[in-house]
C-alpha cells in the first residue's frame, strides 16, 4: 500500500474521535447559553457519525500537502476539495444549512474565503520562518 494512503488512514483514525467530542462541546455550550435543543435519536446519531467522518477526512487530508511529486496547486486543490465535500456533506446531513443552492453558495463562499485566509497565514508564517532559519545557517 502506498505510504501516503497509509498516512491518510492513520491520521484519520488517530483524530477522527475528536469530531464527536467537538459536537458534544458545541451542544454543551449551547445548553450553557440557554439555547433549547430538541434532538431526536436520528439527529444525535447523524451528528456523531458525520462529525467523526468529518474529523477523519480533515486529519487524513493533511497528507495531500506533503506529497512531494505534486505541485503546490495540485495538493492545495485536492486538499480544498476533500475538505469542502466533507464539510458541506456534514452540514447538509445534519441540516445545519438547508439544501438550497443559495445557502450552499453562501456556505461555499465563506468556506473558500476562510480556507484561503488560513492557507495564506500558514504559507506566510512558514516562508518567514524558513528565511530566518536560512539566515542562521548561511
Amino acid at each position: 500500500m502506498n505510504v501516503y494512503v497509509k498516512s491518510y488512514f492513520l491520521r484519520g483514525a488517530l483524530f477522527s474521535g475528536l469530531g464527536p467530542i467537538v459536537f458534544g462541546i458545541v451542544l454543551f455550550v449551547l445548553d450553557l447559553t440557554g439555547v433549547e435543543i430538541a434532538m431526536s435519536g436520528r439527529d444525535v446519531l447523524c451528528g456523531v457519525v458525520s462529525t467523526h467522518l468529518l474529523a477523519f477526512v480533515q486529519a487524513g487530508s493533511s497528507v495531500f500537502n506533503q506529497i512531494e511529486h505534486w505541485s503546490v496547486a495540485k495538493g492545495m486543490g485536492i486538499h480544498f476539495a476533500s475538505l469542502y465535500l466533507a464539510y458541506v456533506g456534514c452540514y447538509l446531513a445534519n441540516r445545519w444549512i438547508p439544501f438550497d443552492w443559495r445557502m450552499i453558495a453562501i456556505f461555499t463562499a465563506i468556506f473558500a474565503i476562510g480556507y484561503l485566509a488560513i492557507w495564506l497565514a500558514v504559507y506566510i508564517t512558514v516562508r518567514l520562518t524558513s528565511r530566518k532559519l536560512n539566515r542562521y545557517i548561511g
